[in-house]
Protein backbone atom coordinates (compact mmCIF):
# COMPACT_ATOMS: atom_id res chain seq x y z
CA UNK A 1 0.00 0.00 0.00
CA UNK A 2 1.28 3.27 -0.42
CA UNK A 3 1.94 5.89 1.74
CA UNK A 4 0.55 9.33 1.36
CA UNK A 5 3.38 10.72 1.78
CA UNK A 6 6.44 11.99 -0.12
CA UNK A 7 9.69 11.47 0.84
CA UNK A 8 12.96 13.81 -0.45
CA UNK A 9 16.48 12.41 0.37
CA UNK A 10 19.54 14.67 0.88
CA UNK A 11 21.97 12.32 0.99
CA UNK A 12 21.72 8.02 0.70
CA UNK A 13 21.68 6.77 4.20
CA UNK A 14 24.28 3.70 5.00
CA UNK A 15 23.95 1.16 7.69
CA UNK A 16 24.10 2.93 11.30
CA UNK A 17 26.82 1.52 13.59
CA UNK A 18 25.55 2.39 16.87
CA UNK A 19 24.14 5.82 17.10
CA UNK A 20 26.49 7.17 14.55
CA UNK A 21 24.14 10.47 12.43
CA UNK A 22 25.36 10.15 8.88
CA UNK A 23 22.82 12.17 6.70
CA UNK A 24 19.00 13.59 6.65
CA UNK A 25 16.14 12.68 5.15
CA UNK A 26 12.48 14.77 4.89
CA UNK A 27 9.28 13.37 4.27
CA UNK A 28 5.92 15.67 3.85
CA UNK A 29 3.57 14.86 6.37
CA UNK A 30 -0.17 16.43 6.40
CA UNK A 31 0.25 17.44 9.99
CA UNK A 32 3.61 18.35 10.73
CA UNK A 33 4.97 19.43 7.62
CA UNK A 34 8.43 18.36 6.58
CA UNK A 35 10.01 15.53 8.65
CA UNK A 36 13.46 15.05 9.25
CA UNK A 37 14.67 11.49 9.97
CA UNK A 38 18.48 10.32 9.83
CA UNK A 39 20.10 7.33 8.57
CA UNK A 40 19.71 5.40 11.99
CA UNK A 41 15.57 6.20 11.98
CA UNK A 42 15.62 5.10 8.04
CA UNK A 43 17.06 1.67 9.10
CA UNK A 44 14.20 0.65 11.07
CA UNK A 45 11.65 2.68 8.85
CA UNK A 46 13.12 0.82 5.53
CA UNK A 47 11.99 -2.35 6.89
CA UNK A 48 9.44 -5.23 6.55
CA UNK A 49 8.64 -4.94 9.99
CA UNK A 50 7.94 -1.45 9.51
CA UNK A 51 6.29 -0.62 6.03
CA UNK A 52 3.70 -3.32 7.24
CA UNK A 53 2.26 -0.53 9.21
CA UNK A 54 1.01 0.79 5.89
CA UNK A 55 -1.33 -1.71 5.44
CA UNK A 56 -3.46 -1.00 8.81
CA UNK A 57 -6.18 1.84 9.30
CA UNK A 58 -5.56 3.84 12.15
CA UNK A 59 -9.11 4.21 12.77
CA UNK A 60 -9.99 0.80 11.73
CA UNK A 61 -13.52 1.13 10.47
CA UNK A 62 -13.75 4.16 10.75
CA UNK A 63 -12.57 4.72 7.27
CA UNK A 64 -16.13 3.04 6.50
CA UNK A 65 -17.73 6.16 7.75
CA UNK A 66 -15.49 9.22 6.77
CA UNK A 67 -13.89 8.51 3.51
CA UNK A 68 -11.33 10.97 4.45
CA UNK A 69 -9.71 8.86 7.68
CA UNK A 70 -8.06 6.43 5.45
CA UNK A 71 -4.37 7.72 7.03
CA UNK A 72 -2.51 4.22 8.40
CA UNK A 73 -0.18 3.15 11.90
CA UNK A 74 2.63 3.72 9.49
CA UNK A 75 1.91 7.82 9.29
CA UNK A 76 0.81 7.82 12.81
CA UNK A 77 4.51 6.37 13.97
CA UNK A 78 6.33 8.68 11.89
CA UNK A 79 4.42 11.33 13.44
CA UNK A 80 4.89 9.82 17.19
CA UNK A 81 8.63 9.80 16.36
CA UNK A 82 8.97 13.68 15.08
CA UNK A 83 7.19 14.66 18.41
CA UNK A 84 8.72 12.97 20.42
CA UNK A 85 12.43 13.99 19.44
CA UNK A 86 11.44 17.51 19.42
CA UNK A 87 10.04 17.00 23.23
CA UNK A 88 13.01 15.54 23.74
CA UNK A 89 15.42 18.12 21.84
CA UNK A 90 13.64 20.89 23.90
CA UNK A 91 14.06 19.60 27.82
CA UNK A 92 17.79 18.72 26.57
CA UNK A 93 18.39 22.80 25.18
CA UNK A 94 16.23 24.33 27.65
CA UNK A 95 17.81 22.31 30.94
CA UNK A 96 20.73 21.04 30.42
CA UNK A 97 21.58 20.58 34.06
CA UNK A 98 18.79 16.96 33.15
CA UNK A 99 22.04 15.81 31.16
CA UNK A 100 19.78 14.14 28.37
CA UNK A 101 22.37 12.92 26.02
CA UNK A 102 22.00 12.34 22.05
CA UNK A 103 21.73 8.88 23.16
CA UNK A 104 18.49 9.43 24.91
CA UNK A 105 16.95 11.75 22.11
CA UNK A 106 17.65 8.66 19.81
CA UNK A 107 16.20 6.28 21.87
CA UNK A 108 13.03 8.39 22.48
CA UNK A 109 12.72 8.88 18.95
CA UNK A 110 13.05 5.27 18.39
CA UNK A 111 10.30 4.09 20.97
CA UNK A 112 8.29 7.14 19.30
CA UNK A 113 8.64 5.77 16.12
CA UNK A 114 7.88 1.74 17.18
CA UNK A 115 5.76 2.07 19.56
CA UNK A 116 2.60 0.37 17.57
CA UNK A 117 4.77 -1.83 15.57
CA UNK A 118 2.37 -4.51 17.10
CA UNK A 119 -0.82 -3.19 16.40
CA UNK A 120 -3.10 -6.01 14.36
CA UNK A 121 -5.25 -5.70 11.41
CA UNK A 122 -7.68 -3.32 12.02
CA UNK A 123 -5.83 -1.65 14.50
CA UNK A 124 -8.21 -2.44 17.99
CA UNK A 125 -10.79 -4.30 16.03
CA UNK A 126 -7.56 -6.96 16.43
CA UNK A 127 -6.34 -6.54 19.85
CA UNK A 128 -9.63 -5.38 22.06
CA UNK A 129 -11.99 -7.87 20.27
CA UNK A 130 -10.75 -10.70 18.06
CA UNK A 131 -7.93 -12.07 20.12
CA UNK A 132 -9.76 -11.86 23.64
CA UNK A 133 -12.66 -13.72 21.66
CA UNK A 134 -10.18 -16.48 19.79
CA UNK A 135 -7.90 -16.96 22.94
CA UNK A 136 -9.76 -16.21 25.44
CA UNK A 137 -7.44 -17.62 28.11
CA UNK A 138 -4.72 -15.73 26.79
CA UNK A 139 -3.08 -12.50 28.58
CA UNK A 140 -2.13 -10.35 25.20
CA UNK A 141 -1.65 -6.56 24.10
CA UNK A 142 -0.66 -5.02 21.40
CA UNK A 143 2.37 -3.89 22.96
CA UNK A 144 3.53 -7.45 23.74
CA UNK A 145 3.45 -7.68 19.98
CA UNK A 146 5.40 -4.32 19.35
CA UNK A 147 8.32 -5.71 21.49
CA UNK A 148 8.52 -8.36 19.24
CA UNK A 149 8.37 -6.71 16.18
CA UNK A 150 10.87 -4.52 17.17
CA UNK A 151 13.11 -7.25 18.68
CA UNK A 152 12.39 -9.02 15.04
CA UNK A 153 13.40 -6.21 12.99
CA UNK A 154 16.61 -5.67 14.70
CA UNK A 155 17.46 -9.04 14.40
CA UNK A 156 16.57 -9.84 10.76
CA UNK A 157 17.76 -6.42 9.69
CA UNK A 158 20.93 -6.67 11.30
CA UNK A 159 20.50 -2.90 12.74
CA UNK A 160 23.46 -2.30 15.20
CA UNK A 161 22.33 -1.10 18.41
CA UNK A 162 23.49 -2.12 21.59
CA UNK A 163 21.52 -4.49 23.47
CA UNK A 164 21.34 -2.05 26.57
CA UNK A 165 19.34 0.44 24.41
CA UNK A 166 17.30 -1.87 23.02
CA UNK A 167 15.96 -2.98 26.43
CA UNK A 168 15.91 0.64 27.37
CA UNK A 169 13.69 1.82 24.08
CA UNK A 170 11.16 -1.73 24.65
CA UNK A 171 10.69 0.07 28.50
CA UNK A 172 9.76 3.56 26.81
CA UNK A 173 7.38 1.80 24.59
CA UNK A 174 6.17 -0.03 27.77
CA UNK A 175 6.02 3.07 30.09
CA UNK A 176 7.73 1.09 32.59
CA UNK A 177 10.72 2.82 33.82
CA UNK A 178 11.24 -0.32 36.72
CA UNK A 179 12.14 -2.16 33.81
CA UNK A 180 15.71 -0.11 33.02
CA UNK A 181 18.04 0.91 34.53
CA UNK A 182 17.89 4.38 32.96
CA UNK A 183 14.34 5.13 34.66
CA UNK A 184 15.94 5.53 38.00
CA UNK A 185 17.90 8.25 37.10
CA UNK A 186 15.73 10.09 33.90
CA UNK A 187 11.90 8.86 35.34
CA UNK A 188 10.78 11.77 33.31
CA UNK A 189 11.93 10.50 29.69
CA UNK A 190 9.19 7.82 30.30
CA UNK A 191 6.48 10.31 30.09
CA UNK A 192 7.43 11.63 26.33
CA UNK A 193 6.17 8.18 24.28
CA UNK A 194 3.39 6.48 27.24
CA UNK A 195 2.81 8.80 30.18
CA UNK A 196 1.62 6.14 32.54
CA UNK A 197 0.90 9.00 35.10
CA UNK A 198 -1.78 10.95 33.49
CA UNK A 199 -1.71 9.82 29.83
CA UNK A 200 -0.61 13.29 28.11
CA UNK A 201 1.85 12.08 25.77
CA UNK A 202 3.46 12.91 22.31
CA UNK A 203 1.50 9.46 21.27
CA UNK A 204 -1.73 11.26 22.37
CA UNK A 205 -0.56 14.89 20.80
CA UNK A 206 -0.09 13.15 17.38
CA UNK A 207 -2.98 11.02 16.95
CA UNK A 208 -5.51 13.40 17.90
CA UNK A 209 -4.07 16.12 15.64
CA UNK A 210 -4.00 13.61 12.71
CA UNK A 211 -7.53 12.17 13.09
CA UNK A 212 -8.72 15.81 13.21
CA UNK A 213 -7.51 16.56 10.31
CA UNK A 214 -8.23 13.48 8.70
CA UNK A 215 -11.85 13.58 9.38
CA UNK A 216 -12.06 17.45 7.96
CA UNK A 217 -12.34 18.83 12.54
CA UNK A 218 -10.84 22.50 13.01
CA UNK A 219 -8.90 21.53 15.94
CA UNK A 220 -7.64 24.54 18.49
CA UNK A 221 -4.92 22.99 19.77
CA UNK A 222 -1.18 23.54 19.47
CA UNK A 223 1.16 20.81 19.98
CA UNK A 224 4.49 23.62 19.10
CA UNK A 225 2.80 25.96 22.31
CA UNK A 226 2.73 22.39 24.88
CA UNK A 227 5.96 21.09 23.55
CA UNK A 228 7.45 24.25 24.92
CA UNK A 229 5.51 24.19 27.96
CA UNK A 230 7.05 20.89 28.85
CA UNK A 231 9.54 21.20 31.61
CA UNK A 232 10.67 18.73 34.13
CA UNK A 233 10.25 19.69 37.50
CA UNK A 234 10.94 16.69 40.50
CA UNK A 235 11.56 13.82 37.84
CA UNK A 236 8.25 14.20 35.92
CA UNK A 237 6.98 16.43 33.24
CA UNK A 238 5.07 19.02 34.51
CA UNK A 239 3.11 22.43 32.04
CA UNK A 240 2.84 26.03 32.27
CA UNK A 241 -0.11 27.12 34.66
CA UNK A 242 -1.16 29.03 31.25
CA UNK A 243 -1.59 26.19 29.40
CA UNK A 244 -4.01 24.08 31.80
CA UNK A 245 -6.88 24.94 29.57
CA UNK A 246 -5.14 23.70 26.43
CA UNK A 247 -4.29 20.21 28.17
CA UNK A 248 -8.12 20.28 28.41
CA UNK A 249 -8.80 21.01 25.59
CA UNK A 250 -6.81 17.81 24.28
CA UNK A 251 -8.72 15.76 27.01
CA UNK A 252 -12.05 16.78 25.75
CA UNK A 253 -11.31 16.58 22.20
CA UNK A 254 -9.67 12.72 23.43
CA UNK A 255 -13.57 12.16 24.24
CA UNK A 256 -14.99 13.62 21.26
CA UNK A 257 -13.33 11.43 19.12
CA UNK A 258 -14.38 8.56 21.07
CA UNK A 259 -18.12 9.66 21.29
CA UNK A 260 -18.61 10.47 17.96
CA UNK A 261 -15.75 8.97 15.58
CA UNK A 262 -13.91 6.00 16.96
CA UNK A 263 -17.56 4.55 18.45
CA UNK A 264 -19.71 5.67 16.00
CA UNK A 265 -22.70 3.43 15.51
CA UNK A 266 -21.77 1.87 11.87
CA UNK A 267 -18.02 1.92 12.53
CA UNK A 268 -19.19 -0.63 15.73
CA UNK A 269 -21.32 -3.01 13.43
CA UNK A 270 -18.90 -3.64 10.72
CA UNK A 271 -16.67 -4.17 13.59
CA UNK A 272 -18.51 -6.94 15.06
CA UNK A 273 -18.85 -7.72 11.24
CA UNK A 274 -15.51 -8.39 10.98
CA UNK A 275 -14.99 -10.08 13.91
CA UNK A 276 -17.67 -12.59 13.14
CA UNK A 277 -16.16 -13.51 9.77
CA UNK A 278 -12.36 -13.70 11.54
CA UNK A 279 -13.99 -16.16 13.79
CA UNK A 280 -15.66 -18.37 11.39
CA UNK A 281 -12.35 -18.65 9.76
CA UNK A 282 -9.88 -18.99 12.37
CA UNK A 283 -10.52 -22.90 12.43
CA UNK A 284 -8.91 -22.85 9.01
CA UNK A 285 -6.84 -20.03 9.16
CA UNK A 286 -5.64 -20.16 12.58
CA UNK A 287 -5.07 -16.18 12.72
CA UNK A 288 -4.94 -15.88 16.03
CA UNK A 289 -2.08 -18.66 16.44
CA UNK A 290 0.28 -15.98 15.04
CA UNK A 291 0.75 -13.15 17.79
CA UNK A 292 3.28 -15.03 18.99
CA UNK A 293 5.42 -15.48 15.76
CA UNK A 294 6.86 -12.48 13.93
CA UNK A 295 7.37 -14.60 11.19
CA UNK A 296 3.51 -15.07 10.45
CA UNK A 297 2.79 -11.92 12.19
CA UNK A 298 4.79 -9.61 10.15
CA UNK A 299 1.52 -10.47 7.27
CA UNK A 300 -1.22 -9.95 9.48
CA UNK A 301 -2.98 -6.48 8.13
CA UNK A 302 -5.90 -5.59 6.77
CA UNK A 303 -5.45 -7.41 3.74
CA UNK A 304 -6.47 -10.47 5.34
CA UNK A 305 -10.13 -9.21 4.08
CA UNK A 306 -9.49 -8.81 0.71
CA UNK A 307 -7.24 -12.58 1.07
CA UNK A 308 -10.58 -14.63 2.36
CA UNK A 309 -12.45 -12.92 -0.52
CA UNK A 310 -10.26 -14.19 -2.92
CA UNK A 311 -10.87 -17.87 -2.19
CA UNK A 312 -13.16 -20.45 -3.25
CA UNK A 313 -13.26 -23.06 -0.60
CA UNK A 314 -16.45 -23.57 0.90
CA UNK A 315 -14.96 -23.46 4.60
CA UNK A 316 -14.98 -19.80 4.27
CA UNK A 317 -18.31 -19.44 2.78
CA UNK A 318 -19.48 -17.73 5.83
CA UNK A 319 -17.04 -15.45 6.37
CA UNK A 320 -17.19 -14.96 2.28
CA UNK A 321 -20.95 -13.40 2.96
CA UNK A 322 -20.29 -11.42 5.89
CA UNK A 323 -17.71 -9.12 3.86
CA UNK A 324 -19.74 -8.81 1.20
CA UNK A 325 -22.18 -7.88 3.43
CA UNK A 326 -20.04 -4.94 4.67
CA UNK A 327 -19.07 -4.44 0.77
CA UNK A 328 -23.20 -4.12 -0.22
CA UNK A 329 -23.49 -1.75 2.92
CA UNK A 330 -25.92 -4.75 4.49
CA UNK A 331 -24.93 -4.10 7.94
CA UNK A 332 -25.80 -5.09 11.36
CA UNK A 333 -28.54 -2.59 13.20
CA UNK A 334 -28.16 -0.87 16.61
CA UNK A 335 -31.88 -1.35 17.61
CA UNK A 336 -31.19 1.01 20.93
CA UNK A 337 -28.56 2.77 23.10
CA UNK A 338 -28.81 4.32 26.21
CA UNK A 339 -25.81 6.02 28.34
CA UNK A 340 -25.63 4.83 31.86
CA UNK A 341 -23.44 6.63 35.12
CA UNK A 342 -19.65 4.89 35.42
CA UNK A 343 -20.54 3.59 38.55
CA UNK A 344 -23.61 0.80 36.57
CA UNK A 345 -20.37 -0.30 33.81
CA UNK A 346 -20.43 -4.08 35.67
CA UNK A 347 -24.11 -4.32 36.49
CA UNK A 348 -24.91 -3.81 32.89
CA UNK A 349 -22.19 -6.08 31.67
CA UNK A 350 -23.22 -8.92 34.10
CA UNK A 351 -27.09 -8.05 33.61
CA UNK A 352 -27.65 -6.64 30.10
CA UNK A 353 -26.57 -9.84 28.00
CA UNK A 354 -27.81 -11.15 24.72
CA UNK A 355 -29.35 -14.50 26.44
CA UNK A 356 -31.50 -12.45 28.49
CA UNK A 357 -32.64 -10.18 25.97
CA UNK A 358 -33.68 -13.23 23.67
CA UNK A 359 -35.47 -14.99 26.50
CA UNK A 360 -36.93 -11.48 26.95
CA UNK A 361 -38.10 -10.87 23.43
CA UNK A 362 -39.50 -14.84 22.78
CA UNK A 363 -41.60 -14.27 25.76
CA UNK A 364 -42.98 -11.38 24.42
CA UNK A 365 -44.01 -12.53 21.10
CA UNK A 366 -45.58 -15.28 23.11
CA UNK A 367 -47.83 -13.19 24.59
CA UNK A 368 -48.97 -11.21 20.93
CA UNK A 369 -49.01 -14.30 19.21
CA UNK A 370 -49.19 -17.77 20.64
CA UNK A 371 -48.64 -19.46 16.69
CA UNK A 372 -45.15 -21.35 17.90
CA UNK A 373 -44.65 -20.49 13.74
CA UNK A 374 -44.15 -16.85 14.58
CA UNK A 375 -40.92 -15.46 13.20
CA UNK A 376 -40.36 -13.34 15.74
CA UNK A 377 -40.02 -16.96 17.86
CA UNK A 378 -36.82 -17.70 16.10
CA UNK A 379 -34.62 -15.01 17.82
CA UNK A 380 -31.50 -16.08 19.54
CA UNK A 381 -28.88 -15.02 21.79
CA UNK A 382 -26.47 -15.64 18.70
CA UNK A 383 -28.62 -12.47 16.34
CA UNK A 384 -28.09 -10.23 19.53
CA UNK A 385 -25.09 -8.15 20.21
CA UNK A 386 -24.82 -6.20 23.48
CA UNK A 387 -21.96 -3.30 23.32
CA UNK A 388 -20.71 -1.80 26.31
CA UNK A 389 -18.31 0.99 25.55
CA UNK A 390 -16.64 3.59 28.31
CA UNK A 391 -16.29 6.98 27.21
CA UNK A 392 -13.87 9.27 29.45
CA UNK A 393 -11.46 11.90 29.39
CA UNK A 394 -8.55 9.87 29.45
CA UNK A 395 -8.48 8.85 33.43
CA UNK A 396 -11.48 6.66 33.42
CA UNK A 397 -14.17 8.52 35.75
CA UNK A 398 -11.15 11.03 36.92
CA UNK A 399 -10.50 14.46 35.96
CA UNK A 400 -7.07 14.48 33.74
CA UNK A 401 -6.08 17.60 35.59
CA UNK A 402 -5.68 15.95 38.76
CA UNK A 403 -3.06 14.13 37.87
CA UNK A 404 -1.00 16.67 35.67
CA UNK A 405 1.40 19.24 37.77
CA UNK A 406 2.18 22.56 36.66
CA UNK A 407 4.37 25.48 37.06
CA UNK A 408 3.83 29.16 36.86
CA UNK A 409 6.86 31.67 35.19
CA UNK A 410 7.34 33.24 38.85
CA UNK A 411 8.08 29.51 40.59
CA UNK A 412 9.54 27.75 37.45
CA UNK A 413 11.03 24.83 40.02
CA UNK A 414 7.87 24.24 42.18
CA UNK A 415 5.16 22.46 40.83
CA UNK A 416 1.64 21.48 41.96
CA UNK A 417 -1.86 20.13 41.05
CA UNK A 418 -4.34 22.99 40.42
CA UNK A 419 -6.95 24.23 43.15
CA UNK A 420 -9.96 25.12 43.58
CA UNK A 421 -10.37 27.96 41.01
CA UNK A 422 -7.13 27.61 39.71
CA UNK A 423 -8.41 26.74 36.19
CA UNK A 424 -11.86 26.89 36.15
CA UNK A 425 -15.25 26.74 37.90
CA UNK A 426 -16.89 25.03 34.55
CA UNK A 427 -15.74 21.68 34.81
CA UNK A 428 -17.83 19.14 34.07
CA UNK A 429 -19.66 17.08 36.63
CA UNK A 430 -18.62 13.93 35.76
CA UNK A 431 -15.43 12.81 33.30
CA UNK A 432 -16.78 9.29 32.56
CA UNK A 433 -19.75 7.48 31.37
CA UNK A 434 -21.07 4.26 29.63
CA UNK A 435 -22.34 3.93 26.78
CA UNK A 436 -24.55 1.03 26.14
CA UNK A 437 -25.88 -0.47 22.36
CA UNK A 438 -27.90 -3.34 21.63
CA UNK A 439 -27.06 -4.61 17.96
CA UNK A 440 -28.62 -7.40 15.42
CA UNK A 441 -27.32 -9.36 13.22
CA UNK A 442 -30.38 -10.27 11.27
CA UNK A 443 -32.66 -6.45 10.75
CA UNK A 444 -35.94 -8.56 10.71
CA UNK A 445 -35.29 -8.76 14.42
CA UNK A 446 -35.05 -4.97 15.04
CA UNK A 447 -38.34 -4.04 16.77
CA UNK A 448 -38.68 -7.12 18.67
CA UNK A 449 -34.91 -7.06 19.87
CA UNK A 450 -35.72 -3.42 20.92
CA UNK A 451 -38.37 -4.35 22.86
CA UNK A 452 -36.79 -7.91 24.71
CA UNK A 453 -33.58 -5.49 25.59
CA UNK A 454 -36.73 -2.91 27.02
CA UNK A 455 -37.82 -5.52 29.44
CA UNK A 456 -34.73 -6.38 30.48
CA UNK A 457 -34.20 -2.92 31.17
CA UNK A 458 -37.29 -2.82 33.71
CA UNK A 459 -36.13 -5.54 35.65
CA UNK A 460 -32.57 -4.54 36.15
CA UNK A 461 -32.46 -4.82 39.71
CA UNK A 462 -31.04 -1.32 41.27
CA UNK A 463 -31.12 -1.91 45.05
CA UNK A 464 -27.33 -3.44 44.87
CA UNK A 465 -26.64 -0.25 43.20
CA UNK A 466 -24.04 2.72 44.05
CA UNK A 467 -26.18 5.74 46.05
CA UNK A 468 -24.32 8.46 43.64
CA UNK A 469 -25.77 11.27 46.16
CA UNK A 470 -22.76 10.05 48.53
CA UNK A 471 -20.31 8.80 46.34
CA UNK A 472 -16.45 9.90 48.08
CA UNK A 473 -13.34 9.92 46.75
CA UNK A 474 -10.76 7.65 48.49
CA UNK A 475 -8.22 9.24 50.73
CA UNK A 476 -5.82 8.08 47.99
CA UNK A 477 -6.47 9.38 45.48
CA UNK A 478 -5.46 12.77 43.96
CA UNK A 479 -7.09 16.30 45.07
CA UNK A 480 -9.59 17.04 42.51
CA UNK A 481 -10.52 20.38 40.82
CA UNK A 482 -13.85 22.06 41.18
CA UNK A 483 -16.69 19.77 40.70
CA UNK A 484 -14.88 16.92 38.96
CA UNK A 485 -15.95 14.11 41.23
CA UNK A 486 -19.47 16.06 42.49
CA UNK A 487 -22.72 13.99 41.97
CA UNK A 488 -24.83 17.07 42.42
CA UNK A 489 -27.53 16.62 39.71
CA UNK A 490 -29.17 19.65 37.82
CA UNK A 491 -33.01 20.73 38.84
CA UNK A 492 -35.60 18.01 36.81
CA UNK A 493 -32.71 15.41 36.44
CA UNK A 494 -34.25 12.02 37.23
CA UNK A 495 -32.92 9.83 40.36
CA UNK A 496 -31.03 6.88 39.58
CA UNK A 497 -33.56 4.23 39.73
CA UNK A 498 -35.71 6.05 37.70
CA UNK A 499 -33.02 7.42 35.05
CA UNK A 500 -31.46 3.58 34.82
CA UNK A 501 -34.66 2.13 33.75
CA UNK A 502 -35.95 4.61 31.14
CA UNK A 503 -36.07 4.02 27.47
CA UNK A 504 -34.68 5.98 25.07
CA UNK A 505 -37.78 7.48 23.09
CA UNK A 506 -35.66 8.83 20.37
CA UNK A 507 -35.34 4.63 19.50
CA UNK A 508 -38.50 4.00 19.91
CA UNK A 509 -40.04 1.28 16.95
CA UNK A 510 -43.25 -0.82 17.16
CA UNK A 511 -42.04 -4.60 17.84
CA UNK A 512 -42.17 -5.65 14.10
CA UNK A 513 -39.87 -3.28 12.42
CA UNK A 514 -37.98 -4.02 10.43
CA UNK A 515 -35.24 -1.75 8.58
CA UNK A 516 -33.82 -1.26 5.16
CA UNK A 517 -30.71 1.07 3.68
CA UNK A 518 -31.79 3.32 1.08
CA UNK A 519 -29.34 1.84 -1.12
CA UNK A 520 -31.55 -1.73 -0.51
CA UNK A 521 -34.69 0.50 -1.07
CA UNK A 522 -33.81 1.09 -4.61
CA UNK A 523 -32.27 -2.29 -5.52
CA UNK A 524 -35.60 -3.96 -4.66
CA UNK A 525 -37.44 -1.42 -6.08
CA UNK A 526 -35.53 -1.43 -9.07
CA UNK A 527 -35.95 -5.54 -9.04
CA UNK A 528 -39.96 -5.60 -8.57
CA UNK A 529 -40.02 -3.41 -11.46
CA UNK A 530 -37.72 -5.49 -13.65
CA UNK A 531 -40.23 -8.76 -12.48
CA UNK A 532 -43.40 -6.47 -12.89
CA UNK A 533 -41.77 -5.69 -16.89
CA UNK A 534 -40.64 -9.34 -17.32
CA UNK A 535 -44.77 -10.32 -16.33
CA UNK A 536 -46.31 -8.04 -18.45
CA UNK A 537 -43.91 -9.29 -21.49
CA UNK A 538 -44.73 -12.63 -20.64
CA UNK A 539 -48.70 -11.58 -20.63
CA UNK A 540 -48.58 -9.75 -23.78
CA UNK A 541 -47.47 -12.83 -25.58
CA UNK A 542 -49.52 -15.39 -24.25
CA UNK A 543 -52.27 -13.07 -25.70
CA UNK A 544 -51.02 -12.86 -29.15
CA UNK A 545 -50.02 -16.66 -29.21
CA UNK A 546 -46.41 -16.29 -29.22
Amino acid sequence: MKSSFTEEETDTPSQPSGFIRHSMRSIKDPVHDYIPIDDIVSAFVDTRQFQRLRAIKQLGTSYYVWPGASHNRFEHCLGVAHLARLMAEHLQKSQPELGITPRDVQCVQLAGLCHDLGHGPWSHVWDSLFIPTALKNKRWKHEDASEMMFDDLIKKNGIQIPDEDAEFIKALIAGEPTRSGDGAEKRFLFDIVANKRNGIDVDKFDYISRDCHAIGEKGNLSLTRLIHSARVIDNQLCYDIKDANQLYELCYTRFSLHKRIYNHKTAKAIEYMIIDALLAAEPYMKLAEQVDNPDEYVYLTDDIMATIERTKSPEFEQSRAIFDRIRTRDLYRMVDYKVFEWEYRERCREYITPERIADAAQALSRSRSPDPRAKTEHVLAKDIIVDLCPMHYGMQEKNPLDFINFYSKHNPNKCSVPGPGDISLLMPAVFGEILLRVYTRDARFYGVIQAGYREVLQTMSITDEVDLTTVTRPATEAPSTPRSHTRNRSFGTPLPGSMTRSNNSFMTVPPDHAPTSPSHKVLKNKRDRDISTERAAGSSKKKRGD
